[in-house]
């Protein structure tokens, strides 16, 4: 097992924690502890792929309410793969009393107050794979989310990180209408921190222009970072499509834009668009040569 005196001992008894470890017995990739408590869930469907593993992150209720605290930490063995799939989106509400009888809101004091928190701690021996494809996190009106997830990678291992949030129900009118969206995103390569992503959104009652306004027309933004031997192809794929963007001027946005930078043994992606589903369209796209990792078949569950 991997150590970090960092990081608190796992505690089942605690709302909303949870704990996966994937192990290697032979070819076969195992799932050593699954673990959760209310309102979290995780599932694990059985596949047929040597190496390679599933697991779902879920909420009772379909979503998440204030107060609610989630806190995963996963552990990936060597040489093993693991893809940490959502189904459907994060959806996080706003508070409405008696919605939920939480323990956590009641027992956890913290910085945060009585929004929504979720915390994952993911730590990936040499030569194991982490893929966190999730789909996006969708705020209803006024709800307040703050997410802080770390993965601690050791030599030779990889991880591809998407992290991403809609505008909220437009169905219903509700486009950038929650009050607040922090996000945070650490990797950690052989204890040297290699990459540090920070996304704040909240309604700033001293600015003269609403989120709406700041937020343009797009309803869709998307970090993905991607880091380790094991993505080198995808990353040089990346770099190769970017570099034949040509940039000129234009009358008006185009409905999805994207960038990308380097860091070490990867590399950082953003992307923006009108719709969520145009996002995920790239993504999938670009993503594509996870398949050679996985499979296509567990690939093709992401992002659906």
């Amino acid at each position: 097992m991997i150590t970090d005196s960092h990081r608190p001992d796992y505690n089942a008894n605690v709302a909303g924690s949870g704990r996966i470890e994937l192990a290697l017995h032979g070819r076969h990739a195992v799932f050593s502890q699954l673990s959760y408590c209310y309102p979290l869930k995780l599932l694990s469907p059985r596949i047929n792929v040597p190496f390679v593993a599933i697991a779902y992150i879920l909420t009772y209720g379909g979503g998440l309410v204030s107060g609610d605290r989630i806190d995963l930490q996963v552990e990936v063995a060597f040489g093993a793969s693991l893809l940490l799939l959502t189904q459907g989106s994060t959806k996080v509400f706003k508070h409405r009393p008696g919605v939920r009888l939480s323990k956590t809101a009641e027992s956890v004091e913290d910085v945060f107050g009585r929004s929504t928190v979720q915390r994952l701690d993911v730590h990936v021996r040499q030569d194991g794979l982490l893929l966190l494809l999730p789909e996006p996190v969708t705020c209803f009106t006024a709800a307040a989310y703050n997410q802080m997830q770390n993965f601690h990678l050791e030599e030779d291992a990889s991880a591809v990180l998407l992290d991403w949030v809609t505008s909220g129900r437009m169905s219903r009118g509700e486009e950038w209408r929650f009050s607040r969206y922090y996000s945070v995103n650490e990797i950690w390569l052989a204890k040297k921190r290699v990459a540090r992503d920070v996304l704040l959104l909240d309604e700033d009652v001293s600015s003269t222009r609403s989120l709406k306004d700041r937020m343009g027309i797009y309803s869709c933004y998307a970090t993905l970072i991607i880091c380790g031997p094991k993505l080198r192809a995808v990353v040089k794929t990346i770099y190769a499509i970017y570099r034949e963007i040509s940039v000129y001027q234009q009358a008006s946005p185009p409905d999805l834009i994207w960038s990308t930078n380097r860091i070490e043994n990867g590399c950082v992606v953003r992307v923006a668009a009108t719709e969520t589903e145009k996002v995920k369209s790239w993504i999938k796209e670009h993503l594509s040569g996870l398949a050679d990792l996985v499979g296509a078949e567990v690939f093709g569950k992401a992002l659906i």
